[in-house]
């Protein structure tokens, strides 16, 4: 009895694919390594507040079919895996809020596609985890369900919008998770909790089903779904699993992905950026920076740096910077009121080409011509990085300025951060902290977040992988060859058992 327990205890950390591989080889049941979450989930879920949405019964039912299909000999990609969703994805049966008690009423009534194509895939479903109110903050909690911890350190968030789905991951409380981004919300709380995430290419997983009100049909621009996991095989995994769902695109168009570049690591050209342009690199920018630059110089991959470059090859990033914070505020709803002092035909005769918070003020009174000169130029800058990315496979940057930091439940614009630099410690306002994060968001490109280690305070960080468009299999296989190599993976946050 103990052999088998000992076992459980092992896969409730490993990745999904090594929980598939077990399943199918008889080492365990489906519905044995569901029991065995479920009772991790009872022990840690009170205090950590990641899965704030379950239905056991059904889940039950599901790992007793999958244990029925593994004894006929069927296989798929996911049978039998446990998985979570974030809390935005519509479940049929459960309540899809977005943290926001006006929906705490809205009971779905039938599978997001990419809740459905997890599903068909195997997967056993064990409820949502928790976001923030809207999915817009860097930590995750709202007045139904209240805050959710970060296994590492109970004290800081796991991040946001994703962060409950990071956090059950990180605590091996699921084996999946599928989370959505549109300003960092998978790859932040991936980086805050020391496990992998992905943002796809734009458009190419499709995240109908999602949100508020119910039957909406509108997807809003910029956002993207994708996996959450503990290792970079399960990121290739769920996105196979997940292509072509839209219901009536998929009559007639297929997505087939571009193998990866390249299946070793020295044959990588990458771009390694440690510093946002103009401003001075935080001591975790630094950090990731020399942990990358290691791992690279000892795998042998090319490694440039922006001076290495032709003149005018790397996209302007502080030019982009604030196209995409036009854009992505003009995907929300105007404001209920402006700050003191301004008014909307103050905002429409204000020049924000040069000035994010300008930019993001102005983007919800934007005309529909003027929003259509922004996305021109989206367009143009997608085809600057499509050339940029003929000379270079991959750019390497942080994914945010800082480890996960403390709770802090006060009012966003009136928010700081802090940030420790070599220069000293700054307080970061909340709109400062997504220029790393917003960069493959505009151009719509892929970006894989991986973990690279635990720094001095005891905290995962971690960095991201921007590959080409619609070439998601390059980030991704990267992150897998590093593992692979045994230069990065997960590691259970300690304590935690």
């Amino acid at each position: 009895m103990s052999s088998a327990i000992d076992r459980l205890d092992a896969l409730a950390y490993a990745a999904a694919h090594e929980q598939a591989r077990a399943l199918a080889a008889g080492e365990t049941s489906a519905s044995a390594l569901l029991e065995h979450l479920l009772a991790r989930i009872e022990r840690h879920n009170p205090r950590l507040n990641a899965i704030i949405a379950r239905d056991d019964a059904a889940a039950r039912a599901a790992a007793r079919a999958a244990d029925a299909a593994l004894a006929r000999g069927e296989r798929k990609p996911l049978l039998g895996v446990p998985v979570t969703v974030k809390e935005n994805f519509n479940v049929a049966g459960l309540i899809t809020s977005v943290g926001d008690p006006a929906h705490a009423g809205n009971r779905a009534t039938q599978d997001a596609p990419a809740v459905a194509a997890l599903r068909e895939a195997g997967a056993v479903l064990i409820g949502k985890t928790n976001v923030p109110l809207a999915l817009a903050d860097l930590q995750s909690y709202n007045d139904i369900y209240g805050a959710t911890l970060n296994p590492w350190d109970e004290t800081r968030t796991p991040g946001g919008s994703s962060g409950g789905a990071a956090a059950a991951v990180a605590a091996g409380l699921t084996g999946l998770e599928l989370g959505t981004d549109i300003g960092g919300s998978i790859r932040i709380p991936a980086h805050f909790t020391g496990v992998f995430g992905h943002k796809p290419t734009v458009g190419l997983v499709h995240n109908g089903g999602t949100g508020v009100p119910a039957g909406r049909q509108t997807l809003r621009d910029l956002a993207v779904a994708g996996p959450l996991a503990r290792s970079a095989q399960d990121l290739e995994l769920a996105l196979q699993v997940l292509l072509n769902r839209d219901p009536l695109a998929s009559k007639a168009w297929r997505a087939q992905l571009p193998a990866s570049r390249h299946e070793r690591l020295r044959d990588f050209t990458v771009l390694l950026l440690a510093q946002w342009p103009g401003q001075e690199a935080s001591r975790s920018e630094l950090r990731v920076h020399a942990r990358l630059l290691d791992i690279l110089q000892a795998a042998g991959a090319r490694v440039l740096r922006p001076a290495d470059l032709p003149s005018g090859l790397l996209p302007d990033l502080n030019a982009a910077h604030v196209l995409y914070r036009s854009l992505l505020g003009a995907s929300l709803p105007p404001r209920p009121s402006l700050p003191e002092g301004v008014t909307i035909d103050g905002l429409r005769n204000l020049g924000d080409e040069d000035d994010p918070d300008a930019a993001w003020l102005r983007a919800p009174y934007l005309s529909h011509h003027e929003w259509l000169q922004k996305h021109e130029a989206r367009l143009q800058l997608r085809n600057r990085w499509e050339a940029f990315f003929g000379a270079v496979d991959l750019v390497l940057t942080p994914v945010l300025a800082t480890t996960a930091f403390r709770h802090d439940h006060s009012p966003k614009d009136a928010r700081r951060t802090p940030v420790e630099y070599p220069s000293g410690t700054r307080s970061l306002r909340f709109a400062e902290l997504f220029n790393w994060a917003g960069l493959p968001v505009l151009p719509g490109l892929p970006a894989t977040s991986f973990p690279l280690g635990i720094d001095e305070d005891g905290l995962p960080y971690g960095a991201q992988a921007v590959g080409p468009y619609l070439e998601d299999l390059t980030p991704i296989r990267f992150a897998h060859l590093l593992e692979r190599a045994g230069a990065i993976g997960f590691q259970a946050p300690s304590g935690l058992d």
